[in-house]
């Protein structure tokens, strides 16, 4: 949720980002240099009922709405500034993770399923039975999306199918559905006493009311504005719980050839045009370290991985696929799970250490040479964001295994500062300017390669190997979970094709 004010001596945005496993934050801006002035953030508790399953509680996450606010306004007025001159609301949130609740309480009729969540496998399985080859991208000309358990239509559709008492309110016109951001807005709009039922095109395609003064982004879209990607061809990459990169391709759809989705980066207004980007989406990135903490038990901290990393500087010869919730872009396959491969008696904690963190930056190299292939113009640095950027030995890991620049911002939350921006920006506030030219210069961090590009392809193909060896090792039991509807993972509106109906939505692809 983003608080835009202004007061007599500067002008202030405050953002926060809902960020699913990972705190919720609120965080202050001044809306002229783009600095980080004040934060607060809450932990959220993530919850595994089951194998595969990835749950959050709705009501946590609004709580911790609350105490943000509450808690950032107290160190506003420390800093004396008066939080009667707040002036509109932003979100940004994490997508795909659907809710769905009660509008005549308020209260949620079941957990949010969060994004990486794969009880809907056999549902789509089920569906590329039905479908001619096959073909995963049979619907990626009209939504941009292949099919995966991934997107929120799905996670929809085993509600309905499995949960008794959301059946019975849709019987009854008392169920509401949305992503995070529908959940907060209508909640903090007045919920069950007239509040808004809304979303924004980053998440899915609809249109704002036009009575509100706010802005809503998806996080990723979020944190590409943050980022100041408003070029063509300009790109960023987030790290996360997963990990996303976003190449600008401004006002025209670009459908990608080599397993990328084609989404919308934002749309700053209602007579603002719609722009563009191509999306590599990967499951697990900073997860990856918090299961070494906490299942393994190898890392006391998340931020020891850098230290163990440090101290040997090498994998020695071990890969790490961290399928846990299969394998997103390139290849959306569920099938696929975790390995650690290429052990010896001589591997220890240290090297797996290693091998995560290089994990992630193969999976980032995967994502950039799709966008390099499908765009035709290699890029030539990298702009990244999001919490695992303060490890140093990552970011460097990075810069080695794709053989160009990472650039980092000195203020990592990106996310935060992207909703606030737009927020500034919105219509009848206007408090921050998006032109190219009033934009603000942010303090940057380098890292330049330091091995010669021989080392980085071989390492890179023992990692293309490891890939290979992870997939088909699940098949679900279709028949197992009374799943029988045909429906793909592509979220809300409907298109009729022959006898089947199929739930296509969060991500709408015009022209």
């Amino acid at each position: 949720m983003v608080l835009v004010r202004k007061s007599r001596f500067h002008k202030i945005i405050i953002a926060q980002s809902v960020i699913l496993a990972y705190p919720f934050l609120a965080a202050v801006f001044n809306a002229k240099t783009s600095e980080l002035l004040s934060h607060h953030q809450v932990e959220i508790m993530q919850k595994f009922p089951k194998e595969g399953w990835v749950e959050q509680d709705p009501k946590e996450i609004l709580s911790s709405v609350h105490e943000c606010v509450e808690k950032t306004c107290e160190k506003l007025q420390q800093l004396n500034i008066d939080i009667t001159n707040i002036k509109a609301i932003g979100v940004s949130n994490q997508r795909e993770t659907t809710v769905v609740w009660d509008k005549t309480t308020g209260e949620p009729l079941y957990n949010a399923i969060v994004w990486l969540d794969l009880r809907t496998q056999a549902t789509v399985e089920r569906l590329l039975k039905k479908i001619p080859g096959k073909n995963k991208s049979f619907f990626k000309f009209r939504t941009g999306l292949p099919l995966s358990t991934y997107f929120s239509a799905v996670k929809l559709r085993w509600l309905l199918d499995n949960v008794e008492e959301i059946k019975q309110a849709v019987g009854d016109g008392r169920a509401m559905f949305g992503t995070i951001d529908s959940w907060l807005i209508w909640s903090l709009t007045g919920g069950k006493n007239g509040g808004v039922h809304c979303t924004d095109v980053t998440n899915t395609f609809a249109k704002k009311p036009p009575n509100l003064s706010f802005q809503c982004l998806g996080d990723q879209s979020a944190a590409l504005v943050g980022q100041m990607c408003f070029q063509d061809g300009q790109a960023k990459n987030t790290y996360g719980t997963g990990c996303f990169l976003l190449c600008n391709t401004g006002q025209k759809s670009v459908f990608s050839e080599h397993g990328l989705l084609t989404t919308i980066a934002y749309k700053l207004g209602r007579d603002k045009p719609v722009c563009y980007a191509l999306e590599g989406s990967v499951a697990i990135a900073g997860a990856v370290v918090r299961w070494l903490r906490d299942n393994l038990g190898i890392l006391k901290t998340s931020q020891e991985v850098e230290k163990l990393a440090a101290e040997v500087g090498t994998s020695y010869g071990c890969y790490f696929v961290p399928a846990f919730s299969g394998l997103y872009a390139p290849y959306w396959e569920p099938s696929a799970r975790g390995i650690i491969c290429g052990l010896t008696q001589f591997t220890n904690k240290n090297h797996i250490a290693f091998a995560a963190l290089e994990a992630v930056c193969f999976q980032t190299r995967e994502l950039l040479d799709a966008i390099n292939k499908d765009c035709g113009v290699p890029l030539n640095q990298l702009q990244v964001d999001g919490g695992m950027t303060n490890n140093k030995v990552l970011m460097q890991l990075q810069s080695d295994i794709l053989c160009i620049p990472v650039v980092k911002p000195s203020m990592p939350e990106t996310t935060a500062l992207g909703a606030a921006m737009a927020a500034g920006a919105a219509e009848g506030v206007g408090i921050w300017s998006l032109n190219p030219g009033d934009l603000t210069a942010v303090t940057c961090e380098r890292f330049e390669p330091q091995i010669n590009p021989e080392e980085s392809e071989f390492r890179f193909a023992r990692w293309k190997k490891a890939v290979m060896k992870s997939m088909d090792w699940v098949t679900s039991d279709i028949s197992s979970n009374g799943d029988t509807s045909i429906f793909c993972s592509l979220p809300l509106g409907l298109y009729i094709m022959s006898s089947m109906i199929i739930l296509i939505g969060a991500k709408y692809i015009s022209g």
